[in-house]
């Protein structure tokens, strides 16, 4: 009998091992590593982190507060994927640095603002104001064209968004102080600055520092060139965009829902582009 009994109980305790041990759990699903900046790709990424989950993907996120990093964790294997840049600046660092990173699909835009100090219209930017506006090369770029769609300056005929263009190919500065500096120093600096100082701010920056869009003097035109060429993609290597877990994240990422939760989060400043 107590042979019996003891069959029994290690029946019992086989049994629970195989049910409590056959479960879901992270260690079973396939990871999908991601790096973002904070605000808003971190952000939206948490939203369908179950999604992802249901199909067996473990989506784990590394928030990066530069934009060199996350592309370089890309060439040397360490993430999936990256969510924080748009085509041209992909562009410019593949150009730069012999990578070769590509675009999996179109995510959002987040509109340019020019914000001021102490300045509630673009009609009272006082004459040799100091505009300050980011330094890399898209988003210098993108900066420039918002002042020109403003009538602060005047680029050369042939400037475009896809070619890119710096402070040298403004034919006319409006007679303004135009200062480029490195793009996530941007909103400090126009906290810091004289009153009268307005700033071009990327839409990420502008939410980190506290901005509203609807605070901004001027926005860039959404229905315009800029929408297209700036909207903000999930990139990976090359021949990785076809890959199950790639293709995944991207459809998990362009869905109705996504899309609302930018909407009503955001009021704005990060606009679906699917």
């Amino acid at each position: 009998m107590k042979k019996i009994i003891a069959i029994l109980l290690t029946l019992v305790l086989a049994l629970s091992c195989f049910v409590g041990c056959s479960g879901s759990s992270d260690d079973e699903l396939t990871p999908i590593v991601v790096g973002a900046s904070a605000t808003p790709h971190a952000e939206v990424l948490e939203q369908v982190k179950d999604t992802l989950a249901e199909q067996g993907y473990d989506l784990q996120i590394i928030i990066y507060d530069d934009y060199i990093l996350p592309n370089q964790g890309i060439t040397d294997g360490t993430l999936d994927a990256n969510y924080f840049q748009h085509t041209p600046y992909l562009n410019s660092y593949n150009a730069s640095n012999g990578t070769d990173i590509v675009s999996a699909g179109l995510i959002h835009y987040e509109p340019f603002g020019l914000y001021g100090n102490g300045v509630s219209a673009v009609s009272e930017i006082a004459a040799g104001a100091t505009i300050i506006i980011p330094a890399d090369d898209s988003n210098e770029t993108r900066a420039l064209f918002l002042l020109q769609q403003e009538g602060l300056i005047t680029l050369a005929d042939d400037s475009t968004a896809e070619a890119g263009v710096t402070t040298l190919d403004i034919t006319d500065d409006g007679g303004y102080n135009i200062i480029a500096v490195q793009a996530d120093t941007v909103p400090s600096q126009l906290s810091n600055s004289d009153a009268g100082t307005v700033a071009v701010i990327n839409g990420n920056y502008a939410l980190q520092a506290g901005l509203s869009i609807s605070d901004a003097l001027a926005v860039e035109d959404a229905s315009g060139e800029a929408a297209q060429t700036y909207a903000n993609i999930i990139a990976c290597a090359n021949g990785n965009e076809t890959s199950e877990k790639i293709l995944a994240l991207v459809a998990a990422l362009q869905t109705e829902e996504i899309a609302e939760y930018m909407e009503t989060t955001y009021n704005g400043a990060v606009q679906p582009m699917f």
